[in-house]
């Protein structure tokens, strides 16, 4: 069996950016098992700008984003494996992974990371009728296809959902000479950026229907047609308003689910709402030396973001392999209610965490000139007012620990959102 302080399950943005945040901790044998044939996940497939903004402050594209870091590790000389598939994570952190070279073997790790990223909904999870031919992918699927591949999915195109990846792709194919019909969302908002909706849809003329959903889909061999209709409140569609396009590909962007059959067969603790892992201030799991970030954990819209998690990742699987991360008892739950879906973390031990906590949520539908409130107990301690907020935006408090110091015997703290 292998031994290592650190091992990291996942070569993509978070996984890499927790590697080099635990070497500069100072922790040497570290290792990154990466599934795909090179380092840097999904960034690999998304060549258009956008990444970097926060982290360094210039614009970049995906893979330039992933090189940053990818040097980084190499630089470090943090050791990593690629073709190689985890299969089995125990609850006292034995990996056990398979690959082609080495066939499989075992790992006994110190502190494991996960870090596998995020997959998207496919279409047997989103109940559309119709038959079932050729020229249906999803948008992730197709971005493959077009930036990695080489291969053009099609020239009519219908995209259902609104998400980032989706309305990336709107414009992608348009750029590539396909026509691009209509994006129709089932919801009444976009779930994507807003920034994605300007650049991606109305500079391009396309058009996004919101409130609509696919309700026949056309073709036995190949796509042929599809049929939107608008919905009512509770999703179904309004017969008398379809509408029928003709095309040959349909895209489906209907929200990324993280990748947590690992997380779960080892017995961590999962939230109903993220489907992610249930951490603490430290990004630690219910099962102690065990820690999620990135997409994994829950589906960041920034890359930036993920970067910045999976680094207190890196430093706090650095902390606990040393010894220097105290026993993990929940002092304050953290409750988010009334628009707030979920809170990352969920729990907070005031002497593990650092002098400033970002905590991390989404809202669960369109807030206008509304507030961010942070009760402590039943006193509300923040009240910031937000112009606009929406499900495809993450939002996030700062809490500072001296201020949390101040209220000895508090259990309790409690994101809400309010309209005055």
């Amino acid at each position: 069996m292998l031994n290592y302080d650190i091992v990291i399950v996942g070569g993509g943005p978070a996984g890499l950016a927790a590697a080099v945040a635990a070497r500069d901790a100072g922790v040497d044998k570290i290792l990154i098992l990466e599934r795909d044939k090179e380092l840097g996940g999904i960034l690999n497939q998304c060549i258009h700008n956008g990444f970097g903004l926060h982290t360094f402050k210039e614009e970049l594209t995906g893979p330039e984003y992933a090189y940053r870091f990818i040097e980084k590790v190499l630089a470090a000389d943090i050791e990593y494996k690629l073709n190689t598939m985890v299969m089995d994570i125990s609850k006292d952190r034995v990996v056990t992974a398979m690959s082609k070279e080495d066939g499989m073997y075992q790992i006994k790790a110190g502190a494991v990371i996960l870090a596998m990223g995020c997959r998207e909904r496919p279409r047997g999870a989103l109940n559309i009728p119709g038959y079932r031919p050729a020229g249906i992918f999803s948008a992730g699927t197709a971005q493959r296809l077009v930036n990695i591949e080489g291969y053009m999915p099609g020239r009519e195109v219908v995209i259902l959902g609104s998400g980032d990846i989706g309305l990336i792709m709107a414009r992608r194919m348009t750029l590539e000479g396909a026509k691009v019909k209509v994006v129709a969302e089932l919801m009444p908002y976009s779930g994507g950026l807003k920034r994605n909706i300007v650049q991606c849809l109305d500079d391009f003329g396309i058009p996004l229907k919101l409130s609509h959903t696919v309700v026949d889909i056309e073709g036995k061999e190949h796509l042929t047609a599809v049929t939107i209709a608008a919905v009512d409140n509770k999703g179904k569609p309004i017969p008398g308003t379809e509408e029928r396009y003709t095309c040959d590909t349909l895209l489906l962007s209907c929200g990324l689910i993280p990748e947590n059959e690992l997380s779960r067969n080892a017995g961590v603790e999962m939230s109903p709402i993220t489907s992610g892992p249930i951490v603490n201030e430290s990004l630690e799991t219910n099962i102690p030396g065990v820690f999620a970030c990135g997409n994994v954990l829950h589906v960041h819209d920034l890359v930036d973001y993920v970067s910045e998690e999976a680094l207190r990742a890196g430093q706090n699987a650095a902390k606990y392999v040393k010894g220097q991360l105290s026993e993990a008892k929940a002092d304050i739950e953290i409750v988010a209610t009334d628009g707030a879906r979920y809170t990352v973390p969920s729990t907070i031990n005031i002497g593990r965490m650092d002098d400033k906590l970002t905590v991390r949520f989404r809202v669960g539908a369109v807030y206008k000139d509304s507030y961010v409130s942070v009760y402590f107990d039943d006193e509300r301690v923040m009240h910031n007012k937000k112009r606009i907020m929406a499900p495809g935006e993450m939002e996030q408090v700062i809490l500072l620990k001296d201020k949390l110091a101040e209220k000895p015997g508090l259990k309790k703290i409690t994101v809400k959102i309010e309209n005055e």
